[in-house]
């Protein structure tokens, strides 16, 4: 849907002949740096063209109604600025819920109620930070609409609390990070414990970046990665009872391997070995991207997926299909799992001449051993949340 259709779907759903405002939050990839972010290490995430449209108007009174197309069977939920509480009747309008009521409690005064009216276009269940998305559109829709001095690293951290407060879950910052600082054909590098951060150019030149969705049903993401945390929580434990270390991440390839012995538990030595390896992978990439050493990023690229597959194991056999169907296409620069794993997104770097037949290819060797299709997106990498002027994204 183009924004001229949107907006007349905004008319219709509210029954108001005004034009709403219009803004965009993107989705976003993580090219490496994977269960680094809670580990105190870093990542390397991009915003995308894919993400969620927001469209609004403030109302005369307190009343807020939320609509979203991709949900319009639940039709419109009402809440009042009064009562914004958790509700797990309102199901996804609590994400931008929990933004209203914190950037509230943060002194930055919302008046009004609204009519707002969502639309995404990420691909669903994919892994691609839908949720982070509506909360950083719904953030800077606060900030134009009621013209409220917020700074973005203190949206971005308002709506990591949504995420961990309101909606109970235990995830990190690199999300809100990547689609509210991000740069039109630029990845950032973040510091995931103290939040420095540097851009670094994508220059893909005669290649793009291919987004692969496995189209499995995820069920094992939250139980699993919870597991995962506590696994490096006692590596970190079991390493600190001779190292002054405060995470994982503090630790070199070398002095890992110096002093992994002090890991007790032989999985945990492994999961703490991967976040070890993947924090230089994802150091020596800026490094890599500034020199615009595109093969040498992918071969790092590889390097970090059969890590999650040996070392933190959190592919699965979709994942782990669709990436050696991927490896042994002509074209292909590099390519691994992007999100948590078991099941979602992975990432291929791919020559724009072979993408056709890198999708065909893929995609029968994917049916024929799953039993049902990937989904493929060229993803370009995009500006990070804003405000869409004179209907143009």
């Amino acid at each position: 849907m183009n924004i001229n259709e949107l907006i007349q779907c905004y008319q219709s759903t509210f029954e108001t002949t005004g034009l709403p405002r219009s803004f965009f939050a993107p989705g976003r990839i993580n090219l490496i740096g994977e269960h680094t972010d809670y580990n105190g290490g870093h990542v390397f995430p991009a915003s995308i063209s894919y993400g969620t449209y927001a469209f609004v108007q403030k109302r005369d009174d307190q009343l807020i109604r939320f609509f979203s197309l991709n949900f319009p069977a639940i039709g419109i939920i009402e809440c009042d600025l009064a009562d914004l509480f958790f509700n797990p009747a309102h199901d996804w309008a609590n994400y931008p819920k929990g933004m209203i009521k914190y950037i509230r409690e943060n002194n930055l005064e919302i008046s009004n109620g609204m009519d707002i009216l969502f639309y995404g276009n990420i691909p669903n269940g994919a892994g691609l930070s839908s949720s982070a998305s509506i909360e950083m559109v719904t953030g800077v829709l606060l900030e134009g609409l009621f013209d409220i001095p917020i700074d973005r690293i203190d949206m971005i951290k308002i709506g990591q609390k949504v995420e961990n407060e309101y909606i109970g879950v235990n995830s990190g910052i690199m999300d809100q990070f990547a689609i509210g600082k991000g740069k039109k054909n630029h990845a950032l590098l973040l510091n995931c414990q103290t939040l420095e951060y540097e851009y670094a150019p994508i220059q893909l030149e005669r290649y793009v970046i291919i987004v692969i969705n496995t189209n499995k049903k995820r069920t094992l993401v939250n139980s699993k990665y919870n597991e995962r945390r506590a696994q490096c929580e006692k590596a970190l434990q079991d390493l600190q009872t001779e190292l002054l270390i405060q995470c994982l991440s503090d630790l070199s390839i070398e002095q890992f391997e110096h002093q992994k012995h002090l890991i007790q538990d032989d999985t945990n030595r492994k999961r703490a070995k991967h976040v070890v390896y993947e924090n230089d992978r994802t150091l020596k990439t800026l490094l890599l991207l500034r020199q615009g050493n595109l093969k040498e990023f992918g071969r790092l690229m590889n390097e970090s997926h059969l890590s999650l597959q040996n070392d933190f194991e959190v592919t699965g056999i979709e994942l782990d299909t669709l990436l050696t169907a991927a490896w042994n296409q002509p074209g292909i620069l590099g390519a691994r799992m992007t999100g948590a794993g078991f099941g979602g997104c992975a990432i291929a770097i791919v020559e724009k001449s072979k993408i056709d037949s890198f999708r065909d290819n893929v995609n029968k060797i994917y049916t024929d051993k799953i039993g049902y299709e990937a989904s493929f997106y060229t993803a370009t990498i995009a500006d990070g949340a804003r405000e869409i002027h004179g209907g143009v994204l």
